[in-house]
């Protein structure tokens, strides 16, 4: 989040040259017998779930555009984040806080958390702003319900993470923040309960970021990541300026950074786990973080984007440690081997390859960073700058990005959520705005994005400030929605209207012997035309942010996948039949599809939540 504004318009000129609608589940008895078990990697090539393969579905000769709407207001999203900005141009005000899919109340429906910040200690005025949790109300709609469920904390929030770490059968919260972050427990009863010192997550103060869960010594509990970035505090704050006089941001470059932190879970408590394995670092800015198997071997591995530092890449050992092999992997530096201003990161085998690549947010003038995974060589190579993706990105500065199938064609798409940290950076560089629109980038097959930006609604035409960004299916209609904050601003809530009769399968992996949340499992399905889709659930991801835990296949015309595969978090891999399309299946770790909600979905009368529901 470098503030560059001496950079001169010259080099930014020379690098740029260079609808199905509904109201909710109705539940079927499950067609699919107990799943064939095997261990992963115990099949040929091209026979376990995943295998590389470059058999994606054909790419439509025939575009039909896929349209967004604001439907923020039509559903009752009434969230503004404050920053507590008052003048002294403190170094968090720049940052923004995410946003979260998560079905908390396990009714088959994804409820919305936004994630506030607050006014400094030393403000002359102090403002009431919490963190606000949304719940479904299955019509379109959703109720703040952030008072009853316990959650109206104030504290400096930037990021969460969702995930069930004690395996009740219930999504647990982590809000990462300024100061003291926070893990609240779902009680299952409609309300959370702050459980940070009671499960040992207490510690130095931090300015921590983005968070993901994982679990990355496969035991069947959920342990954490927290990211975090600089040593900053009110004391310590320091001056900076672009004429000598008036006060501007500063860059992280003017602060030491913060090492991130791995606490392994223990059975309900946490240990600090950082520096035994081989995560502490205090060198670090982190600002995002992706947990995937970056190299096929079983482990979940993490990705962390920094700010001004090289990235780091941490290689599971399989032994409860990693290695940073970032520079070895060529992850760590841009092409022209500087480090860059890594924000939001997310991961995707977005051309078939079998192997996940990544894209990770920079500074403008910088450009996204796309790197596609060379499979079993372990390497990364940077393709934006060849790319429409570089070029189109040179000038924006992106924070929360994902990808995501939002036409349901089968391939990963990608969407940038923009905006500057600086007000007046116009002043200095007159191509670059504070404010910045959205982008989306629609997958052509063939290691090809289009941008789709100007054709996709009005909600992609207006500048926001923008920062985190999730995904989910919030009305049930089957494609992707989209959950955008603003720093300082309103959050927005973004409709997909469909537009195309493509079809789709939405997976929703619960652990038994693995975490319940299913986090780390890798489903691969085969569709009759032979293409094969795989998706790992996973936890953060994006900045600061959490997309719904289900997982949604896009199958284009496809009606059905062949067959479906899981590889759980444990290792173990579950052969499952057929699946028809257009449908929502609860896979239960070793007995296959427990349960089948059909669309379009019918809302059934308000009943209690159980456990048994995820």
């Amino acid at each position: 989040m470098r503030s560059r504004y001496l950079l001169t318009f010259l080099l930014a000129v020379l690098l740029s040259t260079a609808c199905r609608r509904s109201e909710g589940p109705q539940v079927t008895s499950s067609p699919t017998p107990t799943p064939e078990t095997t261990e992963a990697g115990a099949t040929g090539p091209g026979e376990s779930a995943g295998v590389p393969s470059d058999k994606l579905p054909p790419y439509p000769e025939q575009i039909v555009p896929v349209e967004y709407s604001d439907a923020t207001a039509s559903a009752g999203i009434r969230f503004r984040h404050n920053n507590g900005a008052y003048g002294k141009k403190y170094l968090p005000e720049t940052t923004g806080s995410g946003c979260a899919f998560l079905d908390f109340d396990n009714d088959g429906w994804q409820d919305l958390l936004l994630i506030n910040a607050m006014d400094f200690e030393d403000a002359p005025r102090k403002r009431r702003s919490v963190m606000a949790l949304y719940r479904n109300n299955r019509n379109g709609s959703f109720s703040d319900v952030t008072v009853a469920a316990g959650l109206a904390k104030p504290m400096y929030g930037m990021g969460v993470a969702v995930g069930d770490y004690d395996n009740d059968g219930w999504d647990d919260i982590f809000v990462s923040a300024l100061g003291q972050s926070r893990l609240f427990r779902n009680g299952g009863d409609g309300r959370f309960a702050d459980v940070t010192a009671k499960a040992g997550l207490t510690g130095p103060p931090a300015f921590s970021t983005s968070a993901a869960w994982l679990d990355y010594d496969r035991d069947g509990r959920l342990d954490l990541f927290v990211g975090n970035y600089v040593d900053w505090t009110i004391a310590g704050d320091l001056f900076c300026s672009l004429d000598g006089t008036g006060k501007s941001y500063c860059t992280p470059e003017s602060y030491k950074g913060q090492s991130a932190r791995l606490w392994h879970n223990l059975g309900g408590r946490f240990e600090d786990v950082s520096v035994a394995a081989g995560i502490a670092d205090p060198t670090s800015k982190s600002l995002g973080v992706a947990t995937f198997d970056y190299n096929r071997d079983g482990l979940i591995d993490i990705f962390v984007a920094n700010d001004t530092q090289p990235n780091k890449l941490y290689q599971n050992n399989g032994k409860g440690g990693f290695t940073e092999v970032a520079t070895t992997a060529g992850v760590a530096f841009s092409e022209e081997g500087k480090a860059r201003a890594g924000m939001g990161v997310d991961f995707s085998d977005y051309d078939g390859s079998g192997y996940p690549s990544l894209i990770i947010g920079n500074f403008s003038n910088e450009m996204l960073g796309f790197y596609h995974n060379e499979g079993k060589s372990g390497l990364f190579i940077d393709e934006a700058p060849a790319s429409t993706l570089g070029q189109a990105t040179l000038l924006t500065l992106t924070f929360g990005l994902f990808f995501f199938d939002y036409d349901l064609d089968g391939r990963s798409d990608i969407f940038l959520a923009n905006g500057h940290v600086a007000d007046d950076i116009n002043k200095v560089q007159p191509k670059i705005t504070y404010a910045m629109a959205p982008k989306l980038f629609r997958n052509e097959g063939r290691k090809r994005f289009a941008e789709v930006t100007k054709r996709s609604g009005r909600p992609f035409q207006r500048a926001i400030v923008g920062r985190g960004a999730a995904y989910g299916d919030y009305d049930n209609d089957g494609d992707l929605d989209i959950l955008v904050t603003t720093n300082g601003g309103p959050a927005s809530l973004l409709r997909n209207d469909g537009g195309n009769q493509n079809r789709f399968l939405r997976i929703e992996a619960t652990g038994v012997v693995s975490n319940t949340s299913g986090i780390g499992a890798r489903v691969t399905m085969v569709l009759p035309d032979g293409s094969r889709l795989w998706q790992q659930v996973h936890s953060g991801s994006s900045y600061c942010s959490q997309s719904e835990l289900p997982l949604t296949f896009g199958l284009g015309r496809n009606d059905r996948a062949e067959r479906v595969e899981v590889e759980w978090p444990n290792g173990k891999v579950e052969k499952l039949g057929s699946l028809v399309a257009n449908r929502h299946y609860v896979l239960k770790e070793g007995s296959g599809v427990a349960e089948t909600r059909l669309y379009p979905m019918v809302s059934p009368s308000p009943a209690p939540a159980t456990p048994s529901g995820k």
